[in-house]
């Protein structure tokens, strides 16, 4: 994947990722069993990046609007251990955790899909969309994915991370040699 310099360089001292969940990490469609439980469909792509992620230090963090234990059980699979869900002020949130964390905004990449991760999105050293979001949220946004929301647009956030801290082609070389 061919990302610009400027990009990457803004991406350079992540040191968190913040993601919406519905729109982001799912398609955005909201499927409804017969007891009424929400099931959701996550890409394998999407959960691989974000183990690297975590391998190379980056912590993952979600904040999402919605509450499922469909995203509680992934994000479990996946040892990501920053679960806000049922949120309803992210920017708040987000702080609270980089406070936690002794990070911040520069030190903050994010990826959300509609107005309520504006909020998120626009202080982040590196804000990113699929490319379906609102168009608010693509206006204002640093870089948007190639892939679709719940397809591999957060595995390509997560590859320019990656790159962008000299991680990927250490960890490439150790799969391939």
């Amino acid at each position: 994947m061919s990302v610009d310099a400027l990009l990457l360089n803004k991406a350079r001292d992540v040191k968190l990722l913040l993601l919406d969940v519905d729109g982001v990490l799912t398609e955005g469609g909201l499927l409804y069993g017969e007891q009424g439980e929400q099931t959701k469909t996550f890409n394998t792509l999407d959960g691989h990046g974000l183990k690297l992620l975590q391998m190379a230090g980056i912590a993952v963090a979600i904040v999402s609007g919605r509450d499922s234990p469909a995203l509680h059980k992934r994000m479990a699979d996946l040892g990501v251990t920053h679960v806000y869900a049922g949120v309803h002020d992210k920017k708040a949130v987000a702080e609270q955790l980089m406070h936690s964390l002794g990070l911040n905004w520069l030190q903050v990449a994010a990826m959300g899909d509609d107005w309520p991760d504006l909020p998120m999105l626009i202080p982040a050293a590196f804000s990113c969309a699929p490319p379906h979001a609102h168009a608010e949220v693509l206006s204002r946004v640093h870089w948007v994915s190639v892939r679709a929301a719940g397809h591999g647009a957060v595995r390509e956030v997560c590859d320019v991370l990656l790159q962008a801290t000299g991680a990927y082609g250490k960890m490439l070389q150790e799969v391939v040699r």
